[in-house]
């Protein structure tokens, strides 16, 4: 069950501009990434469940949290459809991501109140969204939309909150053009967390990495 509602995890999105995604299938390597997240000062991962026994992983990777990491939202991407939701809600995620708009998923999460961000392409998801009570809608993939659409929609629709995914960097440039354009926060994968930084295991440079994107972002909406 979650331990957070969709609008207190609105908040911490709003508040900390940065979601970070990740997926390994090691559990104590995942522990690691958690905490060094943990203690660079994000306070959201969206664990994108793509590999076999996934929910698996997550599940153990959400009772570490909740035993030592206070304060941190545990989430999960990569969701295509109710059944799979289902299942990681009883296992206490407090927010699902899709990697496109279903109906099905939206009824799920609903009715427990957890938030739900579907990954949309054109102002007609966007909308049909936001009539199925979607707080964040997941711009994906951000590379190929990029800051200008997100420009144009919130002209009409300064009301819509958006989240990128994909084609978002760390470097304050990238940053800069995704904000100035409007987002509510950004998702940040392998620019974040790396092949590299986990094949060397370098977990402080993680830390460091997250405390400098995350001091960027502040300072860009400051």
């Amino acid at each position: 069950m979650a331990q957070y509602s969709r609008l207190e995890v609105v908040q911490v999105m709003k508040e900390t501009g940065m979601v970070p995604l990740f997926y390994h299938a090691d559990i104590e390597l995942g522990k690691e990434v958690l905490k060094a997240c943990y203690d660079g000062g994000a306070r959201l991962m969206e664990f994108t469940a793509r590999g076999d026994y996934a929910f698996e992983v997550f599940s153990a990777l959400n009772k570490y949290v909740l035993q030592k990491l206070p304060g941190m939202i545990m989430g999960v991407g990569s969701i295509t459809d109710a059944a799979a939701a289902s299942l990681f809600m009883q296992m206490g995620a407090n927010f699902i991501v899709t990697p496109s708009l279903r109906e099905d998923i939206a009824m799920a999460c609903n009715r427990r109140k957890v938030l739900w961000s579907p990954g949309c392409g054109s102002l007609t998801e966007i909308n049909r969204a936001e009539e199925l009570g979607c707080e964040i809608i997941k711009l994906f993939p951000g590379s190929t939309y990029g800051p200008g659409f997100v420009k144009a929609i919130k002209g009409p629709q300064p009301w819509t909150s958006i989240m990128p995914t994909g084609g978002v960097s760390t470097e304050e440039a990238n940053l800069k053009a995704w904000f100035d354009a409007g987002v509510t926060c950004v998702g940040m994968g392998s620019k974040l967390i790396s092949k590299e930084l986990l094949a060397q295991r370098d977990f402080k440079e993680l830390e460091k990495n997250v405390a400098k994107t995350l001091m960027v972002i502040s300072n860009l909406r400051a």
